[in-house]
Formats: C-alpha cells, structure tokens, sequence
C-alpha cells in the first residue's frame, strides 16, 4: 500500500526538542536583551566620555547572542536525535516482534525490561497478544489433524465395506447397508457438530431472554428415554436463571450437558443431578453425575475437541467427542466460564456460569 511521503517520527521528535530548547533560548536572551536596555544607561558606562556605552555593548551581545543560537540548535538537533532514539528504542523492538508474527514466528516475545511505564505495558500486552496467537493456533491446529482424523475414519469404513461388496456379490446386502446406515450417522453427527462449534465460535446469533432452568427442564425431559434405556435416575432442582443470549446454542449447550452425564455414567443405578441458580450477577447451571473415577489431569483436557472421558471407543450413543467442547464455546460465546471437576467418589461435575439478565 503506497504512503504519502513524511518525516519519521525519530525526525519530528528531533526537531521538537530542538524547537523548544531553540524557543527556551531565545526566551532567555530576550529576558538578558530586556534588562540590559532597561538598566542599563545610554551615556558611557564607567564614568569618562570616553568609555563603552550601551551601544558598545549591544553590538558586543548580539553577535555571542547569535553564536550562542546557533550552538543551542546544533545542540538541540544531535542531542535530540539521541533523545529520540533512546525513546524509541521499546518501539523498534516492538516492530521487530510484529515483523516475525507476520511471518508465522509467534514464539518470540519482546520480554521488555525496566520500571512499568507506557511502552512496557504495550510490550507485555503484545507478547500476551502473541502467547494467545500461538496458543490458538496450536489448538486450530490439533483440532485440524483431529477432525480429519475423525472424518477419515467412516470414509475408510464405507470404502472397505464397498470393496468387500464389490469382491463378493453374493454377499448378504442387508448387514451392509445396516453398517453403512450407522457410518453415514456418524459422520453427519460429526459434520453437524463441527457446524454448530464454528457457529459459536463466530458469535453469529441475536441475544435473547432466556431461562436456563427451563432449558434444562427441557433437556432433562428430552433425554429421558435414553436415562431410562440406561437405568440412570435424573433429578432436577434450582431456581429461575434469566440470562441473554441464542435459545439454541443454549439448548444445545443443556443438551449437550445431560446428555453427556447419562452416557458416561454406571453401567447401572447412576444418578444425574442437574441444578440452577443464581448468584449476584450471574445464572450458573450445574450437572452432576455417577461414574467412574477421574483423574484432575484427564478433566481437565475434556474440553478439548475429541476428547472423551474413557477410552476413544465408538459405544452407542458415544457421541463424537465433541460435546463438551461445543459446550465450553458456546459458554465463551455468551462470556461465561465452564469449571470442570472430578467428583469425589466418581463421575464429574460441571459447572456453567453466564451473565445473568439484571434485576428491575
């Protein structure tokens, strides 16, 4: 993109400084210029008519008053540029960081030293900036390898039965277009979750009034067969929980919760308690179930996508290891938290914090 051409700021600050010793220079020699003629007699200055009078000594005046000028800007020029440059020196290393992030380095930090002052706040601001670059991008990155990896998988499946058809037509086809029909499900279900994570994530919906615990009413009715294929006990409690934002992304999210609490929960006889609330200035919506122990470490990466909090096996109703990444964007999406934790004799418990509507 073409510039208009202009001085640099090195330049400009260069010239302010000399511009304003120049101004406070010439301030003083008026002040000097003042007195003299003010106090100075006009007859001879020591007594004889001979002596220097006030003439002589203006003469005298100007020409040192004029050298003196003229060191002052010479002066004011290099001291300046020195000046400016120290000035700027923060600035020069902040441009240097820029320049590599351009080009795709997002591991350098400008790690400026010194008293907090303006531009060390703007350093530590730009390497935060730079750390959250690099981490996003190392996390779109791992998402990129995991979602093909996800969608080679029922690709590589349906290519293998295809093959197994095509080498022995006589094979039963009613077996394989059962199998064909579950791989296709799966991978409209992962198509489908991996649209709806980018909806949140670009924050394209219109806000509005919302109730969680009415969300979560519905989501527990919803799932309610599946509990009851599972031999899993639902309870729900809570008070009303206005908030602002997409009644389907919030749905989704309710959704998303119970449903992973019923699947991974016991074999049998578990337990999914689903809870609202609020408190202050915001709603919060807990879900709890039974199940296996976890570890602190294994929680904490189940948020991350295709994470699943047992090992990565296709059950029914397994999901796609999605869910609770959807969950944790669309929490972000509304300026909410999601707090994952290991319950204490097994299962996990969750916990989603929004900005609740406020109070008239």
């Amino acid at each position: 993109m073409d510039r208009a051409p202009g001085l640099s700021v090195r330049l400009k600050l260069t010239l302010s400084y000399a511009g304003f010793l120049m101004l406070a220079g010439a301030l003083l020699l008026a002040v000097v210029w003042y007195f003299l003629l003010r106090y100075v007699p006009s007859g001879p200055l020591f007594g004889p008519a001979s002596g220097p009078t006030r003439g002589d000594l203006i003469r005298a005046f100007v020409p040192k008053a004029a050298v003196a000028m003229l060191f002052l800007l010479v002066f004011g020029l290099v001291g300046g540029w020195l000046l400016a440059g120290g000035m700027l020196a923060p600035l020069t290393r902040i441009t240097t960081a820029a320049r590599l992030a351009t080009k795709g380095s997002l591991s350098h930090r400008i790690q400026l030293e010194g008293r907090r002052d303006e531009f060390r706040e703007l350093a530590d601001a730009f390497d935060t900036m730079l750390a959250r670059l690099e981490a996003h991008s190392a996390e779109q990155q791992r998402f990129a390898a995991n979602a093909s990896h996800e969608l080679r998988t029922p690709l590589a499946i349906t290519q293998t039965l295809l093959d197994v058809a095509r080498n022995d037509p006589n094979r039963d086809t009613g077996e394989l277009v059962a199998i064909l029909y579950a791989v296709n499900a799966r991978a409209i279900n992962l198509t489908e979750a991996l649209l709806l994570l980018s909806r949140a994530d670009q924050r394209t919906f219109t806000p509005e009034h919302v109730d969680l615990s009415l969300m979560a009413e519905e989501a527990t009715e919803t799932l309610l067969p599946l509990a009851e294929q599972r031999g899993v006990t639902i309870e729900t409690s809570g008070d009303q929980a206005p908030a602002v934002g997409s009644p389907a992304l919030l749905q989704q999210m309710t959704t998303n919760l119970v449903h992973n609490a019923i699947v991974h929960n016991l074999p049998e006889g578990g337990t999914v308690r689903v809870g609202t609330a609020r408190e202050a200035d915001q709603v919060v919506l807990t879900v709890e179930n039974t199940g296996e122990k976890l570890t602190t470490q294994l929680v904490s990466t189940l948020t991350e996508p295709f994470q699943r909090g047992t090992q990565r096996i296709h059950r029914d109703h397994a999901g796609v290891g999605l869910g609770l990444a959807i969950v944790k964007s669309i929490a972000q999406a509304h300026d909410g938290t999601v707090t994952l934790a290991p319950g204490a004799t097994g299962g996990l418990h969750v916990t989603v914090r929004l900005p609740a509507t406020p109070r008239r």
